[in-house]
């Protein structure tokens, strides 16, 4: 183990290697100083993240690498609009296997760790997803042990694994909650309406969901299996809403891959037996989410359109989302027993004046209109799954803004006429 002020990552990193970081709050901040810091005395260095909130990232922090991600998340939205940032297209769930299989590369791997157990074992903490796998394919792991980072049960990383340790003691990478707004409260109620007593929820960080979360307290049995989970979480596990009771697989016990919150989330997952933080691999695993009965996704759009394909990335020439876990998700909820898959976004943008319910999508299809379910926005649910396409479009130009209508019921009419 080493102290931060000893680390010089010419020890340790070669020219052209690639460079696999942790992410959201298991992003190993003081290891990321020392990249950007460091980094212009090492040549075509490349990094990837999957998301980060921690504002290091700038643009200017980045001309002496090159860095890449699945998308847009968090502060990385900055470096798209001074197109600093490479876009992988890729789902949450593909990334730890890419690097086992060495298609996306990774020479060193920069993680984020609690201190070690008794065993040797340390926690990966906040975030599971790809960490594992980057850490035993990368041929140098530096890790930040972190005495602020939970021990989480779940993901571990022996120390032998570690090749650098280096001992921090600082807070990690928090995300506080959304403020939730009437629109926020309006459509959380819509998606709200498809949770019952024992179902199976997915959902990610934001207002929509924080405000989802607030509107369950008067159920029963909950259980969750997400990718990512946030301070709404403690409150309905110490309500009882959440108890993961009737779950077909993994019952008591709530799988994620993410904690991305506060320090309250922090503090209430440290060894915490009712929470399980778990790989890519499995929180997304179709095989796994296949078991899930009464499974309710909910995920978020930047638009869609009269067929009900989705768009969460691109709007324009702006990238502002990412590919996520959104189809794995909306494809399990879609064919869970007694589960829905939601797709849940505002009726209008920039200020109500442009309708996010579009004849054409202005960006990639993210999700395409064969897998999606029920779509949200803030005038109600259309349901679109074994509809055709011209039922879909009357449903969905119902959803849409009023001061819309009419000119997508114009637009609609060659869609209706020839059915397809």
């Amino acid at each position: 183990m080493i102290a931060l002020g000893e680390l010089d990552l010419r020890q340790h990193l070669r020219p052209g290697d690639h460079i696999v970081i942790g992410q959201a709050s298991g992003e190993p901040t003081s290891l990321v100083r020392a990249l950007i810091a460091q980094s212009p005395d090492i040549d075509n260095l490349s990094a990837f993240i999957s998301s980060s909130f921690s504002g290091l990232f700038t643009p200017e922090a980045v001309d002496a690498f090159t860095l890449s991600s699945m998308g847009a998340i968090g502060a990385l939205r900055q470096l798209t609009k001074a197109n600093r940032l490479q876009i992988v297209p890729c789902h949450v769930g593909q990334i730890g296997p890419m690097i086992t299989a060495g298609i996306m590369p990774c020479d060193v791997a920069m993680i984020q760790v609690s201190p070690a157990d008794k065993d040797g074992y340390h926690s990966c903490g906040l975030i599971s997803d790809y960490v594992a796998a980057a850490a035993a394919k990368a041929r140098v792991v530096i890790a930040e042990v972190n005495d602020q980072v939970p021990f989480t049960p779940g993901e571990k990383i022996h120390q032998s694994q570690i090749h650098c340790a280096v001992a921090v003691s600082e807070p990690p990478v928090a995300v506080p909650p959304a403020n939730i707004g009437e629109l926020d409260q309006t459509i959380a109620r819509h998606c709200a309406a498809y949770i019952d007593d024992g179902c199976v929820i997915q959902t990610g960080v934001g207002a929509v969901p924080d405000a989802i979360l607030r509107l369950l307290h008067d159920r029963k049995d909950l259980g969750v299996h997400s990718g990512m989970l946030g301070d709404g979480l403690v409150d309905l596990v110490e309500a009882g809403v959440i108890t993961n009771a009737r779950k077909t697989i993994d019952p008591g016990v709530s799988i994620n891959g993410a904690l991305i919150g506060t320090e309250r989330l922090y503090r209430f997952a440290h060894q915490n037996p009712t929470i399980r933080m778990c790989s890519s691999d499995y929180t997304h695993n179709p095989a796994v989410l296949a078991q899930l009965e009464k499974l309710v996704t909910i995920n978020s759009a930047l638009e869609v359109d009269l067929s009900g394909q989705v768009n969460a990335e691109q709007s324009g020439a702006a990238y502002l989302g990412a590919t996520g876990g959104q189809v794995d998700f909306v494809r399990a909820g879609g064919r869970s027993k007694g589960g829905h898959a939601i797709i849940a976004l505002p009726a209008t943008a920039k200020k109500g004046t442009i309708s996010r319910i579009r004849p054409q999508l202005t960006g990639p299809v993210t999700t395409a209109r064969s897998e999606v379910d029920v779509i949200v926005t803030e005038y109600g649910a259309a349901e679109l799954r074994g509809q055709s396409v011209a039922e879909r479009t009357r449903r969905l130009i119902a959803i849409a803004h009023p001061d819309f209508r009419e000119q997508l019921e114009q637009e609609a009419h060659t869609l209706q006429q020839r059915g397809f």
